[in-house]
């Protein structure tokens, strides 16, 4: 029994002592754990904080301010200097039409003839009442000289007593008086008789019709036996031709608004046509709209371009060199640090070694540079490269780039 316990006393023990070493065994091995776990994150966090700490290199350009002056390429349109539509003033059929599509004409030359009977009879009854009302003049006018003769011959016989009665002298008098106003009432009547011939005579002058300037016909809408009119553009009426003068040419250019400032009367300016590829022309700008279009912010220029040979022709579409130039210095970037948002444009400044985001409107393009408008000076020093990595208020230090990488 003795030899029993004490086994069991000895078992008891030393089933303690291998939980005592093994519980001591798993805490040493959990604090090694954690310590180590410790360390790793002590590093990463150190790690963090120096890389947080360092600025960004940023390679940066200057800001150069210099005068604006370049051309650019916008379209234009050439139109006739003089275009008309032609129509008769009056009613009539066409008895004649000399010219055609092409036909080359001259200021007064007849190009068509209209027949209008009424027109006609309306002068020939004009010339009639007129020759009538001439007759009737002159015969009052006789008859005036008549009367006159008489009443002078009395008068005089009258100073003789008991020769002419007063009653034959007065009534003499008053048969002059009489004529005269006839005679003027003649000559009233002549006067309209005349002025009514001359209208009817112009009425038949319109049935001549004649180029009104120097021109070339682009058009032909009507033949010999058509029945034409005084349409006036109302558009129920077709013209009889269309004549242009292409000697003379508009060049139309619209000139977008932020160039507008500096368009000039007189300035000669060159243009290219694709008919004549490789040929260069050149215009005279003549008129300027001053006023802006609303709908395409743009200004119309015309200018005045002289074609004797006929070479160009209106309606064709020219690219046309339009020089711009800035009375004043702006500043310019390259077009690479010219970043684009949804909202705006903006350059990255790097001044006391923040970046700073700077929004600006662009204008003009002169080789690699573009031209900036915005809080910025002439020297300030901006990241080449916008991009959405450098963010305002990030720490950074400026690389700047030599001069050659800034030229255009």
């Amino acid at each position: 029994m003795i030899r029993e316990r004490l086994f069991d006393l000895r078992s008891r023990r030393t089933l303690r002592a291998v939980w005592g070493a093994l519980f001591a065994t798993a805490t040493l091995a959990a604090g090694l754990a954690a310590g180590g776990c410790n360390s790793s994150l002590d590093r990463s966090a150190s790690a963090a904080v120096s890389q947080a700490a360092a600025p960004t290199p940023v390679d940066t350009v200057q800001v150069v301010s210099r005068r604006l002056d370049m051309e650019i390429k916008l379209p234009g349109e050439l139109q006739p200097y003089e275009e008309v539509r032609v129509f008769p003033r009056v009613s009539g059929f066409v008895k004649w039409i000399g010219v055609d599509r092409g036909s080359v004409v001259k200021q007064g030359q007849l190009i068509a003839v209209l027949e209008a009977p009424e027109i006609v009879a309306q002068k020939a009854e004009a010339q009639s009442k007129m020759l009538s009302a001439e007759n009737q003049r002159i015969a009052g006018e006789a008859r005036l000289a008549a009367d006159e003769s008489t009443y002078e011959r009395l008068e005089v016989a009258s100073k003789t007593p008991g020769v002419i009665s007063d009653e034959e002298l007065e009534t003499a008098e008053k048969a002059a008086e009489a004529d005269r106003a006839r005679v003027v009432a003649l000559r009233n009547t002549a006067d309209a008789a005349r002025a009514n011939l001359r209208s009817a005579a112009e009425m038949e002058s319109y049935l001549r019709i004649t180029a009104p300037f120097d021109g070339i016909v682009t058009k032909r809408n009507v033949h010999p036996g058509a029945l034409v009119g005084p349409g006036g553009g109302s558009g129920t009426q077709p013209s009889m031709l269309r004549i242009e003068q292409i000697a003379h040419l508009r060049l139309v250019v619209a000139i977008p608004e932020i160039y507008v400032a500096g368009v000039q009367k007189g300035t000669k300016v060159s243009f290219t046509v694709p008919a004549f590829p490789g040929r260069t022309f050149s215009g005279t700008v003549a008129r300027i709209a001053d006023s802006m279009d609303i709908s395409t912010r743009t200004m119309p220029v015309e200018m005045d371009v002289w074609n004797p040979s006929g070479e160009l022709h209106s309606g064709m579409f020219p690219e046309v060199l339009w020089p711009v130039h800035r009375a004043v210095p702006t500043l310019f970037v390259p077009q690479t640090a010219v970043g684009r948002s949804m909202d705006q444009s903006y350059v990255m400044r790097i001044r006391d070694g923040v970046a700073e985001q700077i929004s600006v409107n662009t204008g003009g393009t002169v080789g690699d540079l573009t031209e900036v408008f915005g809080q910025l000076n002439a020297g300030d020093e901006v990241a080449l490269h916008a991009s959405d990595d450098l963010r305002p208020g990030t720490a950074a230090v400026a690389h700047p780039q030599t001069a050659n990488a800034q030229a255009p």
